[in-house]
């Protein structure tokens, strides 16, 4: 910086928003985040590194210039180019240069090298003339197909999950998420640790250690055995640590849930425009990325319907196209916001050629993650985003295929007004119920607890005499037990519930 630039500092306390024009002289949180993320930037053609890209395996894995190559054996050529697309879209969120692509059409992938030994030689060709150093392949690669790709191309080989992997690591900012993406990482590299030379080296043990003194007695031990235990223990510790976090998520939870206010659930495919969404209906200045898996963790805001009722919305992690089931496992206790939601808000992106493609696979990972938590579905409310970006004959064609969504725009705010009395629809408030439940359905009342207010209870011969609120669509489960003809609040035995 030349003498003659200088910066002024404000105070903090000097800071004030300008009502005329309604900017904000403080940043929000999202603006740090993304500030954070730009201020580390490589600076292209200043590298000192050799030339000699032989040792494939010592080399750092860094995603510069990359090749990528996909396997068509299903669909037609729109759908994998636009799988194609996704995949360029994964590597440059991860901070590389995409330089060009290839798709081998097979039946299914070949057993050696994914591609097959004709596509490999072709491969290393375009890794030549491009300067690439990195090859993505678009699937799950097995330890071998990886070794053996390196071998031929001889440059680094990363396949899809590793590629998601990166970018959550990249993305990853509280210390939930970070335990969650460090777990996830060594579930994928512990079956694909590597190594020769000193590394594969054996301790000597038994006779062989006869002469080596002490210390070198015993059965002997491979480095890269020491390294899997070493794994094996740190994942241990981080599945302990993610427990520990589980239950303080659970806790808070519980605590909305009980308040009686309705629970709002944002999920979707990654980059569909629920952090938009989010803030445009709760203001609450959360990171937005034009970027794959810009939010990974949760974020909770409160804000008013139009009849100024309050809900509590969660913008939750994004989905993709054959998530990878590290990912899935480690996050289970993020994804598991969903469970606890009296509505799900499925947003789409409008734009995307095969919005259907995007609705199936967030149904996929959230059918999953109900299953093994054992809960019930909520309801689901479809909103269809970025209809800004729309020309009015696919807007139509989308209105007549979905005709249950709500189509919006959350950066122009068109479709908002609908949405927010489409929610005032569903949601619909708590009603109050008084029901008489079998002992048998246990079940429901444990559904009560979860979702709703227990304002009595009562103990009777065939049943509990049950008076709480609940959300509409609940109410219409446990309308076969309504129960008019008892006073709950007349009963011998009643006791307010421990549930707020």
């Amino acid at each position: 910086m030349s003498k003659q630039e200088t910066y002024e500092f404000t105070p903090a306390e000097e800071n004030t928003d300008d009502a005329e024009t309604g900017w904000s002289a403080s940043p929000t949180v999202g603006e740090l985040q993304l500030e954070e993320r730009a201020a580390l930037r490589r600076t292209a053609g200043l590298s000192t590194e050799l030339e000699d890209i032989t040792e494939v395996e010592y080399r750092q894995l860094r995603l510069e210039r990359v090749v990528l190559v996909g396997v068509w054996t299903e669909g037609t050529t729109a759908q994998v180019e636009a799988r194609m697309a996704e995949l360029a879209a994964l590597a440059e969120t991860a901070g590389s240069e995409v330089m060009d692509s290839l798709i081998q059409r097979r039946d299914k992938p070949d057993k050696a090298t994914y591609i097959g030994s004709g596509k490999t030689e072709e491969l290393r060709a375009m890794v030549l003339e491009t300067g690439a150093d990195t090859v993505i392949l678009d699937g799950e690669l097995s330890p071998a197909q990886l070794t053996a790709l390196e071998k031929i191309v001889k440059v680094k080989v990363i396949d899809r999950t590793a590629l998601i992997l990166d970018i959550f690591a990249q993305h990853a900012t509280s210390r939930e998420g970070k335990a969650q993406v460090a777990l996830a990482q060594m579930q994928y590299m512990m079956p694909r640790l590597r190594g020769w030379g000193e590394s594969m080296s054996r301790q000597a043990g038994g006779r062989a250690g006869a002469n080596g003194g002490v210390g070198t007695r015993g059965p002997g031990e491979t480095k890269i055995e020491t390294d899997r235990q070493r794994i094996r223990e740190r994942m241990a510790k981080l599945r302990r640590e993610i427990r520990e976090m589980k239950t303080a998520r659970d806790t808070k939870r519980h605590r909305r849930v009980s308040s009686g206010i309705p629970q709002v659930a944002i999920v979707g495919y990654t980059n569909a425009g629920k952090s938009s969404l989010m803030n445009a209906l709760t203001g609450a200045g959360i990171l937005v990325q034009d970027a794959l898996f810009a939010t990974l963790d949760p974020t909770t805001r409160k804000a008013a319907l139009a009849d100024g009722r309050e809900v509590v919305f969660t913008d939750t992690v994004g989905f993709v196209r054959h998530l990878p089931t590290q990912l899935v496992e480690a996050f289970r206790s993020t994804l598991e916001e969903v469970t606890g939601a009296d509505l799900l808000l499925h947003v789409v992106d409008g734009s995307d050629p095969f919005p259907d493609q995007q609705i199936k696979a967030v149904r996929e990972v959230v059918t999953d993650v109900l299953r093994e938590t054992k809960t019930a579905a909520p309801p689901e409310l479809l909103v269809v985003n970025k209809i800004d970006a729309l020309d009015p004959m696919r807007l139509t064609e989308l209105r007549g295929w979905l005709p249950e969504a709500v189509f919006v725009s959350a950066a122009t705010g068109q479709g908002l007004d609908v949405l927010r009395e489409r929610l005032d629809k569903v949601l619909g408030g708590l009603v109050e119920v008084s029901i008489l439940l079998p002992y048998t359905r246990g079940d429901l009342l444990a559904r009560i607890h979860a979702d709703g207010r227990i304002l009595t209870t009562a103990h009777e011969a065939d049943g509990t005499l049950v008076r709480a609120k609940v959300p509409v669509a609940l109410a219409g489960l446990l309308g076969e037990y309504a129960h008019a003809g008892v006073d709950v609040n007349a009963a011998a035995d009643t006791e307010p519930s421990a549930v707020d």
